[in-house]
């Protein structure tokens, strides 16, 4: 009998050979089963179809995640079976109807790595040039959902985002968190070839330190995005771009430094925003927004139902209305979803002490890993 090599802990192993045949039959067993999955997917895009109902559920998408995190017992990492699922879900949601997904462009933004963070790659993604377009493609249905950013722990709130909301009928379906890492891209190999460094102001802002650290003498020039920073340096080996790694990839660049951010807790909020407001997922956020009377007392008057129904108030913001002098639109988020009757009998109660009250969507708080 031939004799059986034993690892360090003296447990027998297998061939190599024998190994990998039992890893070829799961997967096989795992491609099967994928098919099986497609099939029932149609399913559910023909029972969609004819039932007039989204084809993207935040909800499901939600639930799906939390299988996930409770099933998940053995050394394969929950982060990657979440990417795993994230692109099953994704060729799913093609097979049952090719949606379109609008994103503040162009190509490598970071809007569009958390456009793909929520919906994989499978669906077809359109650029735009600025965030009242994402938001006229949803309107105008030639999109499906947008993405467009809202918030940043180091820059705070994208103002503008806050403001489409005035007038726009869009909702808010989903919300998307990611840490954003800055690179230094080149097509340059070295340091000591670079004269000069483009990049949006806010990434600029947030890599200051680094760069008066190791680049102290580079020009400096703002660009409307990180990704139109990685298209210049594609043409000069004296530009470097500071831009996501995705950005490397798609404009053939040099990653020069990684992470050169200059605080490691740089975290940006994307909203998906569709037509809408999806269904209870067991961990919802509401957003909404107000104006009050010219009162006194009027903003705890406001308040005090959410603290009194024991609901969370997770942000407010304020916004000159830009219709009166020294009116302000509050923006809120809130724990909870319109369904859920304390959130709802809230909403109510408020309406009187409001000139304007506006849902502007009731979705999944993010999952992040």
């Amino acid at each position: 009998m031939e004799k059986m090599e034993r690892n360090d802990s003296q447990v027998p192993i297998k061939k190599l050979d024998d190994l990998r045949k039992e890893i070829s039959d799961i997967d096989i067993r795992i491609i099967k089963l994928l098919e099986k999955r497609a099939q029932l997917v149609k399913d559910v895009g023909a029972v969609k179809r004819s039932k007039k109902l989204s084809f993207y559920s935040p909800d499901r998408e939600t639930k799906i995640y939390e299988i996930i995190e409770q099933n998940a017992s053995g050394d394969f990492p929950v982060k990657s079976l979440k990417t795993i699922f994230r692109e099953i879900m994704s060729a799913s949601i093609k097979l049952e109807e090719p949606l379109v997904i609008s994103y503040l462009g162009p190509e490598a933004t970071f809007t569009h790595e958390a456009a793909i963070e929520r919906f994989g790659l499978s669906l077809h993604y359109m650029p735009e040039e600025s965030i009242e377009d994402v938001f006229m493609d949803v309107e105008a249905e030639r999109a499906d959902f947008g993405v467009v950013p809202i918030e940043n722990s180091i820059e705070g709130v994208v103002n503008y985002t806050l403001d489409m909301f005035v007038n726009s009928s869009v909702k808010i379906v989903s919300e998307i968190i990611i840490d954003i890492n800055h690179n230094l891209l080149s097509k340059s190999d070295s340091l000591e070839h670079i004269r000069s460094i483009y990049s949006h102001p806010n990434a600029l802002g947030q890599c200051k330190s680094w760069i008066k650290k190791h680049l102290p003498n580079v020009s400096l020039f703002e660009t409307t995005s990180t990704a139109k920073a990685a298209k210049i340096a594609e043409k000069d080996e004296t530009v470097a771009a500071i831009a996501s790694s995705a950005a490397a990839k798609i404009y053939s660049l040099n990653i020069l430094a990684r992470g050169i951010e200059d605080k490691n807790n740089n975290i940006t909020r994307f909203l998906v925003i569709g037509n809408k407001i999806p269904k209870k997922s067991g961990s919802d956020k509401t957003s909404f927004m107000f104006t009050i009377k010219d009162r006194v007392g009027a903003l705890y008057q406001i308040l005090e139902p959410f603290y009194r129904n024991s609901i969370n108030l997770t942000r407010i913001e304020s916004r000159p209305s830009k219709q009166k002098s020294w009116s302000y639109i509050f923006y809120v988020d809130v724990d909870g979803h319109t369904d859920d009757r304390k959130v709802r009998e809230s909403l109510k109660e408020i309406e009187k002490f409001t000139v304007f009250l506006k849902i502007l969507g009731s979705y999944p708080k993010s999952q992040r890993s």
